[in-house]
């Protein structure tokens, strides 16, 4: 059984549903959004109509979701107004574009932005996402490694939950090179396992995993030799993990889902599986509103029918939880800032 601190286990309480699974929705897109607004309207995409984009995907979908997934830039803004207070509220701290160096991606966080500030406007958790290849030159993977350890260092310090998210990415000059937010087309699992055995280490801090699938999610047929990789990735997690959705299609996204629940996975914090056909509709308003109401509530509807029947409540990775210095002595340990 895994003692968690006060704030961190509130955080995932807060995440989940009564069950321990996680229903999510991610809306901290940045580029995936405001780059289909823009060639739409033949210009740079305003900040109104990404954030308008973001308002009605919180709005239509969070009647399916345990968690709401925002970034301070454009979703937050527009939350207030429409967000259900009684769902679980993630932010996200890394920037959206990352510097690209003739050797490999470099991620930062989103300037002026801390975990500290994240904490201090009442969200449940942190999202962090890492772009990384193992086989980097040394300098780059340093580089990753203490920007990840260093963000699980200030979510222990300010007890929030820390949601990690780690992604391998094409290095420059390789095939099907690409600086999108696509999954990678060639992806070997072995990049995917090295990636989350690194960051599962204790150093890093991190309390759930966000994961893509460990092979191409055109791949992910309901095989044997499929669901094996997916073992293996949960295996190696040593805590809560869920599913991303990388810009999957709703079928293909359905079948990573139900290969990641089965190995273990917690649930899903999923985005453009669920919304992207709505997106092609702008700027339509009433057809995209529509759309997310109709298809896009309908697939969560499915999805989450699927994490009840095969998710694994987070508290099972952990073999249970329980509250950290629950005794009598709490009061006093936790109000003392050097405990």
């Amino acid at each position: 059984m895994r003692a968690i601190s006060a704030g961190k286990l509130r955080g995932l309480r807060r995440m989940a549903d009564a069950q321990g699974r996680f229903k999510m929705t991610a809306v901290d897109q940045r580029p995936p959004i405001s780059n289909p607004i823009a060639k739409s309207l033949g210009k740079p995409a305003p900040w109104e109509e990404v954030g308008r984009f973001k308002a009605a995907l919180i709005r239509e979908l969070q009647g399916q979701s345990t968690a709401m997934l925002l970034d301070p830039t454009y979703a937050y803004p527009f939350a207030e107004e429409v967000l259900d207070p009684r769902l679980g509220l993630i932010v996200t701290l890394e920037e959206a574009v990352w510097r690209d160096t003739p050797e490999g991606r470099l991620s930062d966080v989103i300037e002026g932005w801390s975990v500290a500030k994240i904490r201090r406007m009442g969200a449940d958790a942190v999202k962090l996402l890492c772009w990384y290849r193992p086989d980097a030159p040394r300098h780059i993977t340093d580089h990753q490694k203490a920007f990840v350890r260093r963000i699980g260092e200030e979510c222990a310090r300010y007890d929030i939950p820390y949601l990690f998210e780690v992604l391998v990415y094409p290095l420059p000059g390789e095939a099907n090179e690409t600086t999108q937010y696509v999954e990678m087309a060639d992806k070997k699992s072995e990049l995917v396992f090295e990636c989350v055995a690194e960051f599962a280490k204790p150093e890093y801090g991190v309390d759930v995993f966000k994961l893509e699938a460990p092979v191409p999610a055109r791949l992910c047929d309901g095989s044997a030799a499929v669901q094996r990789a997916f073992d293996e990735m949960g295996r190696l997690c040593g805590r809560p993990w869920v599913m991303l959705s990388a810009g999957a299609g709703m079928a293909e996204f359905r079948a990573v889902l139900e290969h990641a629940c089965k190995a273990g996975a917690s649930g899903y914090l999923a985005g453009r599986a669920i919304w992207s056909e709505a997106l092609k509709l702008y700027p339509d308003w009433a057809k995209i509103e529509a759309e997310l109401r109709g298809r896009g509530a309908g697939y969560m509807q499915e999805i989450n029918a699927l994490t009840d029947a095969h998710a694994a409540p987070f508290w099972q990775t952990l073999g249970g939880v329980k509250l950290a210095g629950n005794d009598a002595g709490f009061a006093r340990t936790y109000g003392d800032p050097s405990q």
